[in-house]
């Protein structure tokens, strides 16, 4: 993850100082200054997740030279088979979406679905692993 992280770092740098650039020469335009910062707070967000994730895991193989192609062989992560959570989750989004033009009603409906699925997906498998009895 460190080449990731140095990647999305340079692209992070560039948008934070074309934003400050922009956000100089047109006085008259600050939604596309707020656009590169959002684009700049993004960027720095995603180098910072691979950044502690190399500094946890340490270096895969893909980041060693002298690695070998059976060396990144082997389960990568776990994968839900199926679940209902991702249908809740799209149709709390379609809801609240739908909201947004039809009333205030809607989208608080709409977003108590959403979360419920969100919430759904990240707690399904908190247990896994965990010898229960």
């Amino acid at each position: 993850m460190k080449a990731e992280a140095l990647l999305f770092g340079g692209v992070a740098v560039f948008f934070g100082a074309a934003a400050a650039l922009y956000g100089v020469w047109s006085r008259a335009d600050p939604a596309g200054t707020a656009a590169l910062i959002v684009a700049f707070g993004m960027a720095t967000l995603v180098s910072f997740f691979c950044t502690v994730t190399f500094l946890r895991h340490g270096p895969r193989a893909q980041d060693r030279t002298e690695a070998e192609v059976a060396d990144s062989a082997g389960s990568v992560e776990f994968f839900p088979p199926h679940s209902l959570w991702p249908i809740v989750t799209a149709l709390g989004f379609a809801l609240a979406a739908t909201g947004v033009v039809f009333g205030l009603w809607l989208f608080l409906i709409g977003f108590g679905v959403l979360a419920r699925g969100v919430a759904g997906l990240v707690f399904q498998y908190v247990n896994r692993g965990v010898d229960q009895d």
